[in-house]
């Protein structure tokens, strides 16, 4: 009898980045309509994503940021807490966590050899054997709870097979309208597709447009449905590098309290609203989560998770700063908060993928910077001279570079220490230079 062939860790890398279509490489072709290969990948391994509870998080924005604020509290809290997120920054088992340890290389191996023979005959994608792979994980861990967050939409979501405790929307961007439609009602209508039957769903940001939607799915599902922003008022106390200081406001109790959050983007004031709303329902279904942990998840979520990307200072002189921040919504709040540094000059160190709306996000973008154009380094990345080119449309002046990398260090030689360097456009230009 033939010898079965054993891959390495980074074989079974490769292998699944050649051979299963892969979104973050190749785009919409790697999507596979419809949730049945994911039924038949779990209905392989005895459906484990029923054997702990979890909670669905959806969103244009946010959602990432929401998981590990989530899970970093939940653990704070004693919970043995998994959590799944996509894409990866830097490393593949970034996506699968419990108590914030990557999952493990021999089990990435092993898992990937057992289920080679069916995701072949069902032509699984990258993304569907991910998820399967994470429930098979957690339940293997006896987790208490398993935080989930969507990899795009919500409706047709592999994840979403799932009986969350509570389901959460953070909020509803124009990104992706090629697959989830061109309004905003469109694209809320498909992330309204995790609101489950009388299961409530926190909302993390009203808007005219989505709050219609939601709140007709949620009554039609016989789901509680909770706006954050009727839940608590937040505000900004302090700011620096290292931490972001708010005041709650809790509109029905009147309480006020202060949180220090390691993350420090001005974006995380939304998404923490939706966390302590989310943890309020948390507590009225019977979990014990301390005000100790709250505190404890918030002001050491980096810590605690290992998340990174999001606003993320990465030198102080030059004041260097990287966020995954990639389409129209998440673009206009870091530049904003580019504006409030006052810093000398701004380098600007930008790369986009090829699917981009560049007439949408290049308007939001400094004309009083000098960039570092780069391509991210996989087949969907857009090519530095033709982004350098269309920038300049619009006023955007700079060079086009070889590699991200590159790109990075060029900037480092002209920056001096009272400048700023922003590194963004997209997560996988992020991951490529921290």
């Amino acid at each position: 009898m033939q010898n079965k062939q054993v891959l390495t860790y980074q074989q079974t890398l490769n292998y699944l980045y050649a051979r299963l279509p892969v979104f973050h490489r190749i785009g919409a072709a790697a999507l596979k309509p419809g949730l049945g290969n994911i039924i038949a990948l779990c209905n392989s391994i005895d459906n484990p994503q029923n054997s702990f509870e979890t909670i669905h998080i959806a969103g244009t924005n946010g959602k990432g940021s929401t998981s590990h604020y989530l899970a970093a509290i939940l653990q704070a809290a004693g919970y043995k807490t998994g959590l799944y997120t996509s894409p990866h920054v830097k490393d593949f088992r970034e996506r699968i966590r419990v108590n914030g340890q990557m999952i493990s290389k021999d089990f990435v191996v092993k898992f990937v050899a057992e289920k080679m023979p069916l995701y072949k005959d069902i032509d699984a994608s990258f993304f569907e054997l991910t998820v399967a792979l994470a429930f098979d994980y957690f339940r293997k861990k006896k987790v208490d709870i398993a935080i989930i967050e969507t990899g795009l939409g919500g409706r047709l979501d592999s994840t979403n097979i799932i009986s969350p405790r509570l389901s959460i929307i953070t909020n509803i961007g124009y990104d992706h309208m090629d697959l989830l439609g061109n309004t905003l009602a469109a694209i809320a209508s498909e992330k309204a597709g995790i609101i489950k039957p009388n299961t409530p769903v926190v909302v993390g940001e009203r808007n005219n447009e989505t709050e219609p939607v939601f709140i007709t799915k949620a009554k039609t599902e016989k789901a509680p449905i909770i706006f954050a922003e009727e839940v608590f008022n937040l505000k900004k106390q302090s700011q620096s590098a290292l931490k972001l200081v708010i005041e709650a406001n809790n509109k029905s109790t009147k309480k006020i309290s202060t949180y220090t959050s390691q993350l420090t983007g001005n974006y995380q004031l939304k998404n923490i609203a939706t966390v302590l709303t989310a943890v309020a329902q948390l507590r009225q279904q019977g979990y014990v989560i301390p005000e100790k942990a709250v505190k404890e998840g918030l002001g050491k979520v980096v810590s605690i998770t290992g998340l990174l990307g999001r606003w993320q200072v990465i030198n102080q002189k030059p004041y260097t700063v990287a966020d995954t921040g990639h389409n129209y919504d998440g673009l206009k709040q870091t530049m904003q908060q580019l504006k409030e540094l006052k810093k000398e000059l701004l380098h600007i160190v930008f790369g986009v993928v090829a699917d981009k709306d560049l007439d949408k996000v290049l308007p939001l973008l400094p004309k009083k910077a000098h960039y570092y154009f780069c391509k991210p380094n996989l087949m969907r990345g857009l090519d530095a001279s033709i982004l350098k080119e269309k920038a300049a449309q619009y006023g955007l002046k700079g060079d086009a570079y070889a590699s991200c990398k590159k790109a990075y260090n060029a900037a480092k030689m002209q920056a001096i220490a009272s400048d700023t360097i922003y590194i963004g456009g997209s997560t996988f230009v992020v991951g490529e230079i921290i």
